[in-house]
């Protein structure tokens, strides 16, 4: 955990990234967010997935490109043993599923997609992003930069699981949470997420009965408070350094 605590500033709410403009120079260049390129392109949608539903299997085509509006989505590697491990929980303007830039089409889903949360969702076709970049290069990056988030979670994930003590892997996972969904208030940061004690443990690879009994040691040590599945981080910095 001694990352967590040299950097908390990881894990505290980041704003959103200020809309991006002339990134290059020539003609009609692409001027708004990734969000504002999603839409414009042909065969683009917008979808709407309900918590715990599936949004792609590993091995379905790779044919479209999704970019997170609302809500919370996540990614995890399914191995031949039948565990599932998380590899990233995306939050919002969180670009996915761009394996078939990659590969032009000819590969399947590597990972399982499933709606954290309620979802709403901007996706196009790959072969639509691929025109739309060949033809304007600040659409490529602007898809670079929304990439790059997709990355930082991943490698955010990663050293949350290495955690072989399941305390410090649930402690780091909520600061993880306290960062990409914290809402500061006069109760520290409250996740504003609805987390199921099953949730959290399908998240690290953990069960619900253990979750449930290290939260509840953590709420009676005076280091979080759950109202309605929102957890609030009462002191995250003392959260940290607990497990130091």
């Amino acid at each position: 955990m001694a990352g967590a605590i040299r950097g908390f500033s990881r894990y505290a709410p980041q704003p959103d990234s200020p809309k991006t403009t002339n990134l290059i120079n020539g003609p009609g260049p692409v001027s708004g967010t990734l969000l504002d390129v999603m839409r414009g392109l042909d065969g683009a949608n917008t979808e709407l997935i309900e918590r715990s539903k599936t949004i792609f299997f590993p091995g379905d085509p790779a044919e479209r490109v999704y970019l997170i509006r609302r809500g919370a989505v996540r990614l995890s590697r399914v191995y031949e043993s039948g565990e599932e491990i998380t590899v990233a929980l995306l939050r919002e303007n969180s670009l996915f599923g761009v394996l078939s830039l990659i590969t032009g089409q000819r590969s399947d889903r590597f990972y399982h997609a499933v709606a954290f949360t309620r979802v709403e969702m901007v996706t196009a076709p790959a072969a639509s992003v691929l025109h739309a970049i060949e033809g304007d290069a600040s659409v490529g990056l602007l898809l670079l930069q929304g990439l790059s988030t997709r990355i930082l979670q991943t490698e955010t994930m990663i050293e949350t699981l290495t955690h072989r003590d399941m305390s410090s892997r649930l402690v780091s996972f909520l600061l993880v949470l306290c960062r990409d969904f914290g809402v500061p208030g006069q109760k520290g940061i409250t996740i504003d997420l609805k987390l199921s004690h099953q949730a959290i443990a399908e998240a690290i690879g953990s069960t619900r009965v253990t979750i449930t009994r290290l939260l509840g040691d953590l709420r009676n040590s005076g280091l979080l408070q759950i109202e309605r599945k929102k957890i609030s981080i009462l002191d995250p910095i003392a959260l940290a350094k607990r497990f130091s």
